[in-house]
């Protein structure tokens, strides 16, 4: 679990507390009921327009994934493929369909059974490139609801604050009652701007991240399931997919160091 999403939005509301706290002001009169529902009403509603349904409730299932969810880990996937590869040069690739049964990772287990079944190899990189182009487009589909989102929200403030300000006017009459009545109508601005910024863009901006790093994950395993078909040596296919991956990603250098050693031994 990497909860920098939650700590983030924690920090960043804190912020907006602490300033309104220091300024000697109430936090409670920022919480207003009719601003919020509009600008946060208005805002949902535009989006499911913008959208179809389908694609509304398959944004809003990726939250709990986007605020909760764990960073892949490249190094883990590197160990698994050079196992994997050891294991098919000493066993031959019809030993992978075990691995296949095992493994909890769809993509690997459906890539390996595909190398145990004789798949031809251009054909099962097809099959791998085009499932990770699908997920690529669902998760993009995804951010961009939100991202939507974050455009619309200040707009829909804008318009709560109109609306209020109109009320404002019709009241000139009581001059005691301006300066609260214009305090409040700013609320709308206040949480549309709050909301898109705090909220709708940093979960967009979190579900791309996570996107890339997965399909980041799944391209690696895509290179090394291919390379152990083609009965690539373990050392150096342990150092091409190392290539691919950005150093301060791959922790451990165990494999790397030993390589190594072989080499000077040599």
């Amino acid at each position: 679990m990497d909860p920098s999403l939650i700590v983030g939005l924690v920090l960043a509301f804190g912020s907006v507390v602490a300033i309104v706290s220091m300024e000697g002001a109430s936090v409670t009169a920022l919480i207003l009921p009719p601003p919020m529902i509009l600008v946060f009403g208005a805002t949902l509603a535009v989006g499911l327009a913008g959208n179809t349904l389908k694609d509304t409730l398959r944004a809003f299932r990726a939250v709990p994934r986007a605020a909760m969810g764990r960073p892949p880990k490249p190094q883990e996937s590197i160990d698994k493929i050079i196992a994997l590869a050891e294991k098919a040069r000493a066993e031959g690739l019809l030993a992978l369909e075990a691995e296949a049964t095992d493994t909890k990772d769809p993509f690997l287990s459906r890539a390996l059974q595909n190398v145990a079944d004789g798949t031809d190899a251009e054909e099962l990189r097809i099959m791998m490139e085009d499932e990770i182009g699908t997920k690529s487009r669902a998760d993009h589909a995804d951010a961009k609801f939100f991202a939507a989102l974050g455009g619309y929200a200040p707009t829909m403030g804008i318009i709560g604050t109109v609306v209020s300000l109109t009320h404002v006017l019709e009241n000139l009459s009581d001059p005691t009652s301006l300066g609260p009545m214009i305090a409040s109508a700013f609320i709308a601005t206040l949480w549309g701007l709050l909301s898109a910024n705090f909220i709708w863009l940093p979960i967009s901006a979190r579900i791309a991240r996570l996107s890339e790093l997965e399909i980041e994950r799944m391209t690696l395993i895509m290179e090394g399931i291919l390379a152990v078909q083609g009965g690539a040596q373990p050392m150096l296919l342990a150092d091409r997919l190392r290539a691919m991956v950005p150093e301060h990603h791959v922790k451990d250098r165990g494999r790397a160091d030993a390589k190594e050693k072989m080499r000077a031994a040599a």
